[in-house]
């Protein structure tokens, strides 16, 4: 039986009784009785009534409701077919004892949107030109990248230069934790080590030994460290100095890009792709303005569920991208000087957005009558195939499903349609 609170929140309650519960809480016996002590008794062997005499029954019907969670959500969804969830339902037991155990189950589902206007909107895409100085400054760039670095013989250690040292730090005299390297290349003004360090190096000489004070930030990440004066003793074993390159015939064999054996041709290249990272950031852009300008025409009671369901997928999304660059949230955390609450706040505007724009576009499909055919999906699948060097079946792993892909080609349809309806 469903009970309404509002249009898009409903509790549909359930109850197993009978022989399925009797037959479960059994089945939570057998199992529980395995694991537990009783003096007397070897493990596995306490009779029923002296195991529920002594842990009591509730603790078996606990074990039973868990084993029939499932079940009971499959059940209440089968009766009530016309509700759809669109986040994880919270469940909740209303009674358990001997007779049964009664669930409940709040579904969230999708708010009823209504979309007044989306066309006639007269949302302009901003123009992209790719400038002079920026092709210039992509060049320099290139140049930099492929600096070649050349040993420094019987010279000192300069700013800019890259200085290979052995190291190890002490506290008190004594070493501390990740404060040893050896052979370590550091760029003497790249300001990657602790104030202080890198400029003490200036003026050592090659096989050089020196020994260098400095105070670790009182911000610094290991707590046992920050604000303390240590000792670094370093070792120059090597000193490198940055030799420009030229757009020579060495320099293109080194960038390896084919068919590019000159300036003018490399200027074109980095134009090229200049202007297309612009025309994407420009389309972006205008698909977003187009999106915003629509929403403003919306109305739509978006469910507190269905935003913390999406802040807790962007979180998660994040932190894979931090695990990418071998960080963890903590980490994160401690290097911004903030928390799991002041990240999900930073979060909720953008995720109630994302919320926001999929209902709008979702609509204007169904206003639209916009449909993608079995064939379209099937061509999608095996286009993106060839592009990421896939099998068809590891593609459809690695993005979920056809009805991804389907959903994907629906939302650029309905966007297509709208940049065509607001010119």
């Amino acid at each position: 039986m469903a009970k309404e609170k509002n249009t898009n929140k409903k509790e549909l309650a359930i109850k197993i009784e009978g022989l399925e519960w009797t037959t479960a809480v059994d089945q939570a016996f057998k199992e529980k009785v395995k694991t537990v002590t009783v003096d007397g008794f070897r493990k596995g062997k306490c009779p029923r009534n002296i195991f529920e005499k002594k842990y009591g029954k509730e603790t078996l019907y606990i074990d039973a409701a868990e084993k029939l969670l499932g079940t009971a959500y499959e059940k209440v969804m089968e009766e009530n077919k016309d509700v759809i969830p669109v986040v994880q339902p919270r469940v909740d037991i209303k009674s358990i004892d001997e007779s049964g155990v009664e669930f409940v189950f709040t579904i969230i589902t999708a708010p009823e949107v209504t979309v007044k206007k989306y066309k006639g909107l007269k949302v302009k895409k901003e123009s992209s030109k790719v400038t002079k100085e920026e092709i210039e400054h992509e060049l320099s760039h290139l140049l930099e990248k492929y600096t070649e670095l050349v040993v420094k013989e019987d010279e000192t250690v300069a700013n800019g230069d890259i200085a290979i040292i052995d190291f190890e730090g002490f506290k008190d005299g004594v070493a501390f934790e990740g404060g040893k390297g050896e052979n370590y290349s550091l760029e003497i003004g790249s300001h990657t080590f602790i104030p202080g360090f890198e400029e003490q190096l200036v003026g050592m000489k090659l096989n050089e030994e020196k020994e260098i004070q400095v105070t670790f930030p009182e911000d610094y990440v290991a707590k046992d460290l920050a604000g303390q004066e240590v000792v670094f003793k370093v070792k120059v074993n090597e000193i490198k100095t940055k030799k420009a390159r030229e757009l020579d015939s060495d320099f293109f064999e080194d960038l390896g890009m084919e068919g590019i054996d000159s300036k003018e041709k490399l200027e074109n290249e980095i134009k090229s792709n200049l202007q297309a990272n612009k025309d994407m950031e420009a389309e972006n852009k205008y698909i977003d303005a187009l999106l915003s300008e629509i929403t403003k025409h919306v109305d739509v009671d978006i469910p507190e569920e269905m935003v913390e369901d999406e802040i807790h997928y962007m979180i998660h999304k994040f932190e894979e991208q931090l695990k990418m660059q071998g960080l963890s949230l903590e980490m994160y955390y401690q290097f911004t000087q903030s928390d799991e609450k002041a990240l999900h706040d930073q979060m909720e505007k953008e995720a109630y957005e994302h919320i926001l724009y999929r209902l709008t576009l979702e609509e204007i499909l169904k206003l639209e009558k916009i449909e993608v055919s079995d064939q379209e999906v099937e061509e999608e699948i095996k286009s993106l195939a060839e592009k990421y060097s896939m099998k068809e079946e590891e593609l459809l792993k690695a993005l979920g499903s056809k009805e991804m892909i389907k959903y994907d080609l629906e939302m650029r349809k309905v966007i297509e349609v709208l940049k065509e309806a607001n010119k």
